[in-house]
């Protein structure tokens, strides 16, 4: 299946599109897990997440005539922000399913963007049902946030960019909620080198994933609570779990006091502002859920979106615990 993700297609239609963003370093942080961590901070990516680069590949490998016709999507946030902003790069009516407890700045910011909203409860409605039945009425094209061939094509050029700056790694950590960036970035890295090891990490209430590669077949749990809401999945994609399973040596969990340090510890360190899903993976490293393996280890920053006001909240939060 993997055969049919066209890599080499994705970094071509987002070659001048998406930002190239910076790989940071940290001599206080490599001393700590004892090994050199390079940081790829997609937080700083347009949109304000890796998100806009699945987004955008999936809407410009659309027939034009299929495009305009318009594109619906189902997000908490991330993804719904870059699908409006794709859709309006290519002048396209965009449809957003998003959860009434979105945070407002993910919602206001899809709003700016063009995007018309529609809400609906995580916790009693299925998502994907109310996007199906507004697409067979409006005759629109999904977009889904992870479990889509173009969409993964489109994350993985977020490691295509990564090892073109600081070459190859020994480790790649990253934050899952669907499986999307995880699966992307394992084709990539695997594809440059093979004995990459892949891990991925979820929050501890969260870890459908992770159950999933442990029975080896897709497990489905209820909304996890978590501050983490990029990651607040329920299971991961048929296409991204195939991926993982044959890809990503394990998964590992954290708590959300944990994503609390690391988020703090972005902030205190490398002035960047990084939502719970991004810190999520620098988190396992910082708490040792996950060890070093090499010498050189690549982290994905994956977001940034996060308003002022939830972010000092959730810091004095964590500086309180």
């Amino acid at each position: 299946m993997s055969s049919e993700i066209d890599l080499d297609a994705a970094m071509t239609r987002l070659n001048g599109v998406v930002k190239q963003t910076p790989v940071l370093r940290s001599r206080l942080l490599d001393e700590r897990v004892g090994a050199e961590v390079h940081l790829k901070a997609e937080n700083l990516q347009t949109t304000g997440a890796f998100k806009f680069r699945g987004a955008f590949n999936a809407i410009a490998a659309l027939d034009a005539d299929v495009r305009e016709r318009g594109i619906i999507s189902f997000s908490s946030g991330n993804h719904a922000q870059a699908v409006a902003r794709a859709a309006q790069i290519f002048n396209v009516p965009a449809t957003i399913v998003m959860p009434h407890d979105a945070p407002a700045s993910k919602r206001s910011a899809t709003e700016a963007y063009g995007a018309e909203i529609i809400s609906y409860d995580r916790y009693t409605e299925s998502r994907e049902d109310v996007a199906a039945a507004i697409r067979d009425e409006r005759a629109l094209t999904l977009i889904p946030p992870f479990d889509h061939l173009e969409v993964i094509a489109g994350q993985s050029t977020c490691v295509q960019e990564f090892f073109n700056q600081s070459g190859s790694m020994d480790q790649l950590v990253i934050s899952v909620g669907g499986g999307g960036l995880i699966s992307g970035s394992a084709l990539a890295a695997h594809r440059q080198n093979p004995d990459c090891q892949i891990v991925g990490v979820e929050p501890v209430a969260g870890n459908d994933v992770q159950l999933s590669l442990q029975q080896d077949q897709i497990v489905h749990i209820e909304v996890p609570e978590t501050i983490a809401d990029g990651q607040q999945t329920t299971s991961p994609g048929i296409h991204t779990f195939e991926i993982m399973r044959r890809h990503v040596a394990r998964i590992a969990t954290v708590t959300d006091t944990q994503i609390l340090e690391a988020m703090d510890w972005l902030f205190r360190y490398q002035k960047q502002v990084v939502e719970p899903s991004g810190a999520c993976a620098l988190a396992a490293l910082l708490c040792g859920e996950v060890q070093p393996v090499g010498q050189r280890v690549g982290v994905i920053l994956c977001g940034g979106n996060i308003s002022l006001e939830r972010f000092t909240d959730l810091i004095q939060q964590g500086t309180v615990e």
